[in-house]
């Protein structure tokens, strides 16, 4: 009896509890059902533009990224997101950071520690200089290990310390996992973590990358010749990046491969206006060399035949005009009600999208504008978004100026109506 007496106490609290949980609920969505409304609703647009319209594309890779190099956004991806050993598509950005903080006209002295890199290597020992030019050509074409090391000692005075600017690039660039060690991407970890980055990262790099011409002459380049500067010694590098010869438009790209990572491979193309990345990593261990190739131009004509650009700008869309607030009459009629036109400034609107893809637009314009209003002066705007990605934010601007209603205005207003009455007697 006892027993069941607790029980029942016990039900009772639970059904008062579930009562009050459901009182709560209630004036919940009384008090915020618009709210709770929208971010429902953007979830499920969230998840049917990333996951809901992808389609199956069958890859070598462990993990892979097809990105739109304009606007970042990732169009296909394989576990694109996971942090994996990337091994010499890492000289991607030792080859940017370099660009941007060396003179390319720099004599670069070599270090024992470089020297003593690992195949594949220049071969270059500790009484060689080098011209920091002629280094980014061994980096890039023939991904020479040796070269990263000597070259990143040159720009930062230590392989730590460019390691360091490596990742504070990375972050620059919204990398959101990515670790750098070494400037050649051999494997290594250290107390931090593992080196390496995602698929994603790597796109964002690349897609970086291709915006800086000299980057994009030394990765084209088929072939250069060059000697250390007492000319005793000559090289030959030869470019191994075989996407170049495979898909027109072609832009760049670097190959990669250690025991950890396998294959890995990032490259870009360029045509009608349209720029793509794709990243792969984990592409295969030997003898699958060529499985990268395969991957590589499978999610580059996905792109191609199912993305286009788009102006998604609605042309001649007109805004009602607001009210003004304090405004001063414009007629001289002090009850007049007075409005403000609006107008949007017309432009494109480009979006690389599919077909079945729906852009949303929101246009937000206040009710009423507190005068004193400016012609042109923005008062409200039109958003363009793809999924949850804002694509574009267009100004909506006063059509006209107002005043703002000043006492002084009254005044003149009551004494035009007092020598207006007093003509009238005397006619």
């Amino acid at each position: 009896m006892k027993i069941w007496k607790l029980c029942s106490m016990k039900h009772v609290h639970n059904h008062r509890k579930k009562a009050g949980i459901i009182l709560l609920f209630t004036l919940c969505l009384a008090l915020g059902m618009h709210e709770t409304v929208i971010a429902a609703s953007r979830e499920e647009l969230v998840m049917e533009a990333d996951t809901g319209t992808q389609p199956n594309i069958t890859l070598y890779s462990k993990s892979a990224v097809l990105m739109d190099a304009a606007s970042g956004r990732v169009l296909y991806e394989k576990n694109g997101y996971e942090h994996m050993p990337n091994a010499s598509t890492t000289k991607i950005m030792t080859c940017i950071l370099t660009l941007e903080l060396g003179n390319l006209e720099d004599e670069v002295r070599v270090s024992s520690y470089a020297a003593s890199m690992p195949k594949v290597r220049l071969g270059m020992s500790t009484d060689d200089t080098f011209r920091l030019r002629d280094l980014l050509y061994s980096l890039m074409l023939e991904s020479h290990n040796d070269s990263a090391v000597a070259i990143a000692e040159h720009i930062a005075g230590s392989v730590e310390g460019f390691a360091q600017k490596m990742n504070q690039k990375a972050k620059e660039l919204g990398c959101k996992d990515t670790y750098f060690i070494t400037p050649n991407g051999l494997d290594a970890q250290d107390e931090t973590g593992v080196h390496g980055t995602t698929a994603e990262d790597l796109a964002k790099i690349m897609s970086y990358c291709i915006q800086n011409e000299t980057f994009l002459e030394i990765t084209r380049t088929q072939n250069h010749q060059f000697t250390n500067l007492s000319g005793t010694k000559s090289y030959n590098c030869n470019n191994h990046n075989a996407f170049l010869q495979m898909m027109d438009g072609a832009l760049s790209g670097k190959t990669g491969f250690t025991g950890n990572a396998g294959y890995c491979y990032v490259g870009a193309l360029e045509r009608e206006g349209r720029t793509f990345v794709v990243a792969l990593l984990a592409c295969g261990w030997p003898n699958n060399k060529s499985y990268k190739w395969a991957d590589t131009t499978a999610l580059m004509n996905y792109g191609l035949e199912r993305y286009q650009n788009v102006d998604v700008c609605e042309y001649g869309e007109k805004i009602p005009p607001v009210a003004a607030v304090d405004a001063e009459p414009q007629n001289g009629r002090l009850y007049d009600k007075i409005t403000i036109p609006l107008r949007i400034k017309e432009e494109a609107v480009i979006v690389l999208k599919r077909e079945d893809e729906q852009v949303k637009t929101i246009y937000d314009v206040p009710k009423n504008l507190k005068a004193p209003v400016m012609e042109g002066q923005k008062v409200g705007s039109v958003t363009y978004y793809l999924g949850e990605r804002q694509i574009a934010e267009i100004p909506i601007c006063a059509g006209k100026s107002v005043k703002k209603l000043e006492p002084s205005w009254y005044e003149d207003y009551l004494l035009k109506l007092f020598f207006m009455k007093k003509n009238f007697y005397f006619l």
